[in-house]
């Protein structure tokens, strides 16, 4: 059964491919949990999970990082508020920092997930308020008869924050901003419970003083479903999450503002989740809702529905959030293909599952399956306009091409980043030794410099590491029998002119005698917030300033969908006639944008489609023998 499913998705694939012209661009993702799932728990398991994931070609991983009441990272304002900095069972741990290190590793991007929302608890009778309605009572959402809000006979029960009292709206912020300004994050995301209160909630004395102010000192209704009241609540939300998205935006245009809803309209008339009017008014960059069906008759009906709320000038932005796997139920799949089949019928453009360990599941079964069809070749991301926002690692193992070794070093087989390593004793005991690493930059700017450490309490002792950069040279000390320090260790930040330089050495020269060191693998990865503005294309990851100059190149044009002008940058070897056509589906040329001699080099040209309706596209460059096509899409 499970290779005749394979059968069938792949001509199913075929057929539509070829009905369907499309690029890899799309978006992949999966949303990583610390319920049912083993990922979060130990940093072996994340570079496992995040190397898998790169070997089926996902580009973005959702963690969640809000649980309970409770932060998946150490937290100051958790700990400064209600002395709780972090989850009951990762103290001393952080699952956040480990997932940024190892995804990035792999070119995937990250954007935590606020799972619970307004929720700080739930429970199997909604009794259990948790620990911060316990010590902030006047933060909880009541409903109309002064008792906890809930949702009517629904279990477990989850226990609501009042969404509409600023200090609860402020107190989401510093999480989020928390998030944003110590980790290197490419967003964040919003779920069916952020924003969003049970309809029957709104009955606090916050939220009763606000309405009573806007409202000549009327109280709300009592019917929790009076079209107003609802109206007024819904807005209030509305207004906060265009608030959190300003908090976001503050800090990078680059971060992506992501919501991932109860489906429209159900999550508006039993939770207030005005999604649609977050599309219409732009709060979001991206919409996932929730289409958690086990059936693809239901499927197709959710997709269709949730699809058709959307605005045609916002299409671009709306993927599809596909369960599978909750509690023993795990997505057959022929269920997984033909969902995805849907999507991109529809022309959604990626989709988002619930959750990692359904891939895995059956000797990794479902995974398998979507790299041996709609994800066999890797995807850029549709909102980074043909950019690749999160290129892979570079990494050199301490017995590969790229080290210089010094001085006495032996092979052994302990378990690092690879089954090798190379140690050495200290200089007073066989002399200076010292491993130097030399990364061909791809392009100049800022990257974070990291060292696979292996500490080893009984025998290791402190390295010396040497940092160099294309302006200065760094030293510092690691302790190398500190066990929080196992794994990718940051040493610091280096600006690196492109090209090939020593980046990171180690030596003995602070070893105690009878102590050694240990050297494994080295990395470097692009830092985003300090060099936000370097461009890599889908194009062998080159910047345009630094194009292979022995090829003919057709960038993506950028914006891309577009109205009504957009850009495309061209690289030309050798001096010739170039040309640069745009024809409509039909193969019917509409403009012709470049027909000239030119000479080797980088070239830009704008192209203005005010004359033309909306639709798709295409470009082609024509010199010679060679003839480059690329899609555009042109959104009215």
């Amino acid at each position: 059964m499970y290779i005749k499913s394979l059968l069938i998705g792949t001509l199913l694939i075929l057929y539509t491919s070829w009905l369907y012209p499309q690029e890899k661009t799309e978006l992949r993702a999966v949303w990583i949990t610390n319920v049912d799932s083993y990922v979060m728990f130990t940093d072996k398991s994340i570079a496992e999970a995040m190397d898998y994931l790169a070997s089926i070609n996902v580009n973005v991983v959702f963690p969640v990082v809000w649980n309970k009441g409770y932060t998946l990272y150490p937290s100051r304002i958790m700990d400064s508020i209600f002395n709780k900095p972090i989850i009951p069972g990762f103290t001393g741990r952080d699952p956040l920092k480990r997932m940024i290190i190892e995804a990035h590793r792999n070119g995937i991007e990250v954007i935590p997930w606020f799972e619970f929302g307004f929720s700080p608890n739930y429970a199997s009778d909604g009794n259990d308020s948790g620990h911060i309605i316990q010590s902030k009572p006047g933060w909880a959402l009541l409903n109309r008869d002064g008792k906890l809000a809930t949702k009517e006979n629904r279990f477990p029960q989850f226990t609501w924050l009042s969404g509409i009292n600023t200090e609860v709206q402020n107190f989401v912020i510093s999480l989020f901003s928390e998030m944003i300004d110590n980790y290197h994050v490419d967003g964040m995301q919003g779920d069916d419970r952020l924003p969003a209160m049970p309809i029957e909630g709104g009955y606090d004395a916050v939220t009763i003083s606000i309405y009573k102010a806007e409202h000549n000192g009327s109280n709300p209704p009592s019917d929790y479903t009076n079209y107003f009241w609802k109206r007024w609540r819904a807005d209030k939300l509305n207004q906060f999450y265009a608030r959190l998205k300003d908090s976001v935006k503050s800090r990078g245009e680059h971060l992506i503002f992501a919501a991932s809803p109860s489906v429209y309209p159900w999550g508006y008339d039993n939770y207030l989740q005005d999604s649609k009017t977050w599309v219409e008014s732009g709060i979001v960059d991206n919409i996932i809702p929730q289409l958690y069906r086990d059936n693809i008759s239901s499927y197709k009906n959710e997709l269709n529905q949730a699809y058709n709320y959307i605005p045609s000038d916002k299409k671009d932005i709306f993927y599809a959030g596909i369960l599978a796997k909750s509690g023993s139920y795990v997505i057959s799949p022929e269920l997984l293909l033909n969902s995805i089949r849907e999507n991109r019928i529809k022309g959604v453009n990626g989709e988002c599952f619930f959750f990692y360990e359904a891939l895995r599941a059956n000797s990794d079964r479902l995974g398998d399956t979507l790299k041996s069809t709609y994800y066999s070749e890797p995807a850029l991301l549709p909102y980074r306009n043909g950019t690749k926002w999160r290129p892979k690692a570079e990494i050199i193992n301490e017995d590969e091409d790229g080290i210089f070794a010094q001085g006495k070093w032996i092979t052994k087989k302990i378990p690092g980043f690879k089954p090798n390593v190379k140690i050495c004793g200290s200089s007073s005991d066989s002399g200076y030794s010292s491993i130097s690493y030399n990364f061909e930059a791809p392009y100049s700017g800022w990257y974070e410099a990291y060292f696979y450490l292996v500490p080893n309490n009984a025998n290791t002792n402190t390295a010396r590491f040497v940092l160099y950069s294309s302006v200065d040279s760094i030293k510092l000390s690691v302790d190398l029998t500190n066990s929080k320090n196992a794994g990718w260790f940051k040493l610091g930040d280096v600006y690196l002119n492109k090209g090939k330089a020593p980046v990171i050495k180690i030596d003995n020269t602070e070893i105690e005698a009878g102590k050694y060191i240990i050297a494994d693998a080295a990395m470097i990865m692009l830092n985003r917030k300090l060099s936000p503005d370097i461009i890599v294309t889908e194009v062998n990851n080159a910047a345009p300033d630094e194009l292979p100059k022995h090829n003919y190149i057709l960038c993506q044009n950028y914006p891309n969908p577009f109205n009504p002008e957009t850009s495309i940058k061209y690289h030309i070897p050798e001096a010739g006639n170039v040309s640069i056509k745009v024809y409509d589906l039909l193969g019917k040329e509409v403009d012709v944008l470049v027909n000239e001699e030119k000479q080797p080099g980088i070239y830009e040209v704008k192209f203005d489609a005010g004359k033309l309706s909306s639709g798709i596209y295409f470009y082609s460059l024509i010199s010679g023998n060679t003839r480059l096509t690329n899609k555009l899409i042109v959104l009215k």
